[in-house]
């Protein structure tokens, strides 16, 4: 009976992992931007006035792509000055390990990973204008989450839901995270009137 149990098990999670899995990523989207204050009142700057950012991103990948944040400073001509990224991904670049975080939790990385501050592979985003107060208290939310967040799964916890403890932490509304990762970012900026 058990081991009836323990197959049915992994045949259920197997089908829970292809299930989020069976939509393909559009083409690139362009690049949105508002400011908190914008989200409540609709009124853009005309230039940058604000010199903090937070940019949610996903990107293209191998396989169903990868969503994470990049945060810092802007210059006046609104491009980034030694831009961060914070993010969720299995710690190592053997393949199998990812496979492996299919079926049970693996080690993960909440940093930079390859291909994250390319605009080549850049699939949908979604920048937020910051005053230097919003800023600070977004930075030590992210540093507390990525100090918390030791391990990566693909169903349980994987870069869809990072992100969402990061929006969620700036008052911002979520999708699922079972998306791919251009329809989460798409979708999370759309529920927040970006």
């Amino acid at each position: 009976m058990t081991l009836v149990s323990g197959r049915s098990t992994i045949v259920a999670l197997l089908a829970l992992v292809a299930a989020s899995c069976q939509s393909q990523d559009n083409k690139p989207q362009p690049t949105f931007v508002s400011n908190d204050r914008a989200l409540k009142t609709a009124a853009m700057p005309a230039r940058v006035a604000q010199p903090h950012f937070i940019e949610f991103r996903s990107r293209y990948a191998l396989t169903y792509g990868h969503s994470y944040v990049i945060f810092g400073r802007l210059n006046q001509a609104g491009g980034m000055v030694n831009p961060e990224v914070a993010g969720l991904a299995p710690k190592s670049d053997d393949p199998n390990v990812y496979v492996l975080g299919h079926l049970a939790p693996v080690p993960a990385s909440t940093g930079w990973t390859d291909g994250d501050l390319e605009d080549a592979y850049r699939s949908a985003s979604w920048r937020v204008l910051l005053t230097e107060a919003e800023y600070r208290k977004v930075v030590a939310s992210i540093r507390k989450l990525q100090a918390s967040s030791p391990l990566w799964h693909a169903s349980l916890y994987n870069c869809n839901a990072f992100v969402a403890d990061i929006a969620r932490s700036m008052g911002y509304k979520t999708p699922g995270t079972w998306l791919r990762p251009q329809q989460f970012i798409t979708k999370l900026r759309e529920m927040n009137g970006g």
